[in-house]
């Protein structure tokens, strides 16, 4: 009995949970996080600038004072609190494209669908679009343009661990496969000032690439070469690097992803997968992420979050020999496969 009354609680704020989701959410969109970063302001004067419904726009700001977003400092006038600022635009930390992607229309609309995808193994995002997410981007760019913003946001946030607990230095050149808009090769490179490196994906995903090269200072140590990762990836480096690439597809596209790397690497080349590795079994609040991930893979791409064993599995059918799973932070571990 008192364990029942115990859970209670944190099942319905679990089940709450899509309401602050979407406060955090119209927030972002409406650059509330911006335009509070000069100073604080009242609702009536957020409102006119976001040309929304002043009334509202106070039940807003009180929600996100609730949430730790923002204070009310004085009545009816708000300031940015630490715990909001990543809803900022232009900030190191910035996380208002992720939150843009995971609560936009299509991503909302497919979880919304999670026992469709539950009961067939299907992506619900299909259900929803009518095309894969791939598919969707292309035909969207603007929406294109969010993912590979939110992309870039959460990878320079991992960045800094995963160059804490790996050495990329011992490679003269770099194949970054679907690297997207180059952030993470472009923090390898400067960590490791004698690499060279290839950025590869396709057209769309690199349209961002040179500013962030250049603005890295690494324009002159790395090509951008766009084309299809199924097919075939550049040929002759030393490491072909997949960061939250594989967990997008199911087995057979996985596979035939690191095929391409094993065709186009020398005999001595290596594979690199950085993505969370799952343990045989939950344990809770450790893993949650992860496996919230790979719920989201199953509504979305298809894919999925895979264990050690699952991993190798998939890389011995790609000619590869799994040798090493070395943890870079909480969430995320470079998995080393060799040529065999």
């Amino acid at each position: 009995m008192s364990s029942q009354k115990t859970s209670t609680p944190s099942l319905l704020d679990t089940v709450f949970g899509y309401m602050p989701a979407q406060v955090i959410h119209v927030a972002a969109r409406l650059g509330i996080a911006d335009y509070l970063a000069g100073g604080a302001m009242t609702s009536a004067e957020l409102a006119a600038l976001t040309e929304t419904h002043a009334p509202s726009m106070h039940r807003l700001l009180r929600s996100l004072a609730c949430l730790g977003v923002v204070a009310e400092i004085e009545p009816d006038r708000f300031a940015l609190e630490p715990a909001g600022a990543p809803l900022q635009t232009e900030t190191p930390d910035s996380i208002r494209a992720l939150v843009m992607l995971f609560c936009s229309d299509a991503a909302w609309r497919s979880w919304g669908e999670l026992e469709y995808s539950v009961r067939t193994g299907q992506p619900a995002w299909e259900r929803v679009t009518g095309m894969t997410p791939f598919e969707y981007f292309a035909q969207h760019p603007d929406q294109a343009a969010m993912f590979t913003a939110a992309m870039a946001d959460h990878t320079r946030a991992v960045a800094p661990t995963i160059l804490a607990g790996y050495d990329f230095s011992r490679f003269g050149a770099l194949v970054d496969v679907g690297g997207g808009d180059g952030t993470l090769i472009a923090a390898i490179l400067n960590a490791s000032p004698t690499m060279r490196g290839v950025l590869f994906d396709l057209p769309a995903g690199v349209e961002a690439a040179a500013r962030t090269l250049e603005v890295a200072g690494v324009t002159d140590r790395c090509r951008v070469v766009t084309g299809d990762f199924f097919a075939s990836v550049p040929e002759g480096a030393d490491a072909y690097l997949l960061k939250s690439v594989i967990h997008d597809w199911d087995d057979e596209r996985a596979v035939a992803i690191l095929r391409s790397c094993r065709r186009a690497m020398p005999t001595t080349g290596t594979v690199l997968v950085i993505e969370p590795v799952l343990p045989w079994r939950a344990e809770p609040p450790e893993i949650t992420s992860t496996v919230m991930s790979d719920i989201n893979m199953l509504v979305s791409t298809g894919g999925r979050e895979r264990t050690e064993d699952q991993f190798r599995v998939l890389f011995a059918a790609a000619s590869l020999e799994l040798t090493k799973i070395i943890g870079v932070g909480a969430d995320y571990s470079v998995i080393e496969g060799l040529p065999v």
